[in-house]
């Protein structure tokens, strides 16, 4: 029973630490670092109240580091993936009626736990499993997570309170259920903020939760939910497993009780649920909720306005930071030919001087890309590129020898529509495209047609006239868009993320239009004294 109405104001994003020389911060991070490397984790799944271990499990190695073993996880199968439906079904009835201060209170504290306890472990955990610097895992596994809990309560407690007017005689007012069934959240290695945002903001809403992580994302994962069970999240509300996708989508996509999938992924994995869903459709108790964020394409534009130097720092930092392996990174780029020369130039010197290797030496700029999967994927797009005497200015290199290392590349291609001009790669690869600087408003666009996705851009201009038109023609060409900076570093609460065609579906993380997709909206009228006469004043003649 609630007694007061309960205030969640905005919070003020995580202050992000920058593990300075000698800051206390850097020492305990290093030290962390070396613990965790010195032991072995034994990973379980978390169903329902039990730690699950099958004995089948999988060893997690560094990316940048093959030799070394982390520790390992244990896989499960259908059988586990049903049991976790059913842990959440249980579970259900009693996290859907519990009082909204007490959700909202669990997702508080941990963030606060994250915020101190657990910074140094989640970071740890993040750039060991996942190949991610320090300041990378900073504003990923502990700033975006805490700033995702924190302002999801205060956008879902702002909802709550959006009411109808009411007139004479009655009052009317809005119920926010969850969703009748359970979510089911699948989520990607490269942001542990991902994994831990699309299981938790479905849940915040009283639903429950089957997460799947990417098996390449599971030491990190485990770590997060470690500090759920900690912060008092009730056994099965979110319950953590670790099968591959066919399985997890054969089970729970033929569920009576599916309700819904929170995904980020790859295009074509979304177009594979998509279809799965519609086929099933008459089996399910109500229509599932489907959100996507998936690839991007994503692009940089420089007008003969721009300062090189702002072109060329955003280029390095848009296309680089974490490999690449960002949905949001720079992956093509449009310099005008009037400082093509220029910027070339400055972007070759600035690749030179990254330095890359193992996440224990922060002076590394650039560390290991996920898998020997991706890897090769990557390895064939440079070969390719070679092949077809696309010009390499820089980088192009692959070497797996110790662990999974890509240079920094970058291609400048002869034409527009040049294969890594419009695929996505998801790697430390950046293709420039050198137009005509007259042609500023042909080349937009060349850019709009060029590819499927619409994830994020960016313009970088002087001209003011410039900047309007660009956001003008590319108005549905990112769904986040970027005036002089580079395409990637969405804020929680300051950027909701999102983009639409293949994409995704646009239902932007980080803000209110996200958790409207895990509710289910009752409207109520009660009426205080009713009619005893079915007729109508209108009836009377007289």
């Amino acid at each position: 029973m609630s007694f007061g109405t309960f205030d969640y104001p905005i919070p003020v994003n995580e202050p992000i630490l920058m593990y300075a020389p000698g800051s206390k911060e850097k020492a305990t991070l290093k030290a962390t670092l070396a613990q965790l490397k010195s032991t072995k984790a034994d990973i379980p799944m978390y169903i329902g109240g039990e730690e699950v271990r099958t004995g089948v499990t999988e060893d997690i190695h560094p990316p940048h580091e093959r030799s070394h073993t982390l520790g390992h996880f244990h896989r499960g199968n259908a059988s586990h993936v049903t049991q976790a439906i059913n842990a959440g079904l249980a579970a259900k009835e009693a996290w859907a009626a519990m009082s909204w201060e007490s959700r909202a209170n669990i997702f508080l504290r941990a963030a606060d736990l994250l915020a101190t306890k657990y910074r140094s472990l989640i970071n740890g955990t993040t750039m060991l499993g996942q190949s991610k610097n320090a300041y990378q895992a900073e504003i990923d596994a502990a700033c975006e997570i805490i700033d995702f809990l924190r302002f999801n309560v205060h956008f879902l407690s702002e909802i709550y309170r959006q009411q109808p007017i009411s007139g004479p005689g009655m009052h009317n007012r809005m119920e926010y259920r969850a969703l009748e069934g359970f979510v089911l959240a699948v989520t990607p290695f490269n942001f542990t903020a991902i994994g831990g945002n699309l299981p938790t903001s479905a849940a915040m809403c009283g639903n429950v939760v089957v997460w799947k992580p990417a098996n390449t994302q599971i030491y990190s994962a485990q770590m997060f939910m470690r500090v759920l069970k900690e912060a008092g999240l009730p056994d099965g509300v979110i319950n953590l497993i670790y099968v591959d996708g066919p399985t997890i989508g054969e089970v729970c996509f033929a569920h009576k009780d599916f309700a819904g999938v929170h995904f980020t992924g790859s295009t074509g994995v979304f177009n594979r649920m998509w279809k799965t869903i519609g086929d099933n459709i008459a089996n399910y108790r109500t229509y599932p909720r489907i959100v996507g964020e998936t690839g991007g394409k994503d692009f940089v534009i420089a007008h003969k306005s721009a300062m090189p130097d702002t072109v060329v720092t955003a280029l390095l930092r848009g296309a680089f930071e974490y490999q690449g392996q960002k949905c949001s990174a720079a992956s093509r780029a449009y310099i005008p030919s009037n400082m093509a020369a220029e910027v070339q130039e400055k972007l070759i010197a600035g690749v030179k001087s990254f330095k890359m290797g193992t996440v224990e030496d922060f002076t590394n700029f650039v560390n290991a890309v996920i898998d020997e999967k991706s890897f090769d994927n990557i390895a064939n797009y440079i070969d390719q590129a070679k092949k077809d005497g696309q010009n390499i200015i820089v980088g192009g290199v692959c070497d797996k020898t110790k662990g999974f290392f890509v240079e920094p590349t970058i291609i400048v291609a002869d034409d527009p529509k040049y294969t890594t001009m419009c695929e996505e790669i998801f790697g430390p690869v950046l293709t420039l495209y050198v137009y005509d600087a007259e042609k500023f408003e042909e080349t937009l666009e060349i850019l709009d047609e060029t590819s499927p996705y619409a994830l994020t851009g960016a313009v970088l201009a002087q001209d003011r006239s410039a900047v309007e038109l660009a956001v003008n023609r590319l108005r549905n060409a990112a769904g986040n868009f970027y005036i002089n900076d580079k395409p990637t570093g969405a804020v929680v609460g300051q950027q909701p993320f999102g983009g639409a065609r293949s994409s995704g579906t646009n239902d932007k993380a980080g803000s209110q239009l996200n958790l409207y997709r895990w509710l289910s909206a009752r409207t109520i009228k009660e009426t205080f004294n009713p009619p005893t006469d079915y007729r109508y004043p209108f009836m009377e003649e007289k």
